[in-house]
């Protein structure tokens, strides 16, 4: 998808426009060769964030081609937010689940139980007086 933006004193102003609708806008303007108040811009999908990033939202900013493009903003989570955020985690697990062997792995902050899901096809259920998963059965 090709599209353009408007640049005001050098920097991108509004939104990006698709190519169909600004040629629609804009019929005079040569996309092949445009004038210094508009540029072509390259839309970039917003990352994939992990579980102690914060999304901080997109700019557009000059790339190295002269048009403009999205920049995605993200930051790391100080050491009081990633804490705040397992202890919510835990107490939303207890709360909805009740399944005091599993732990918080601090990785993924992710509750996991202490026997890994297997992975066989079948489907199973925690059963957390044994600590296991059961298989269930069709009757």
């Amino acid at each position: 998808m090709e599209l353009f933006i408007r640049v005001i004193n050098g920097q991108a102003f509004e939104h990006p426009i698709v190519k169909d609708n600004f040629q629609q806008a804009f019929p005079d303007i040569d996309i092949e060769n445009l004038p210094e108040n508009f540029a072509r811009f390259t839309r970039y999908s917003q990352p994939l964030i992990g579980p102690y990033e914060v999304y901080q939202g997109v700019t557009y900013e000059r790339d190295e081609t002269g048009g403009f493009c999205d920049v995605h903003h993200v930051r790391n989570m100080t050491d009081q937010e990633k804490l705040e955020k397992q202890n919510n985690i835990k107490a939303e697990w207890q709360q909805i689940n009740g399944f005091p062997s599993w732990v918080l792995d601090e990785e993924t902050c992710t509750m996991q139980p202490p026997v890994a899901y297997p992975v066989d096809g079948n489907i199973y259920k925690w059963d957390e007086p044994t600590t296991s998963w059961l298989l269930i059965t069709s009757s």
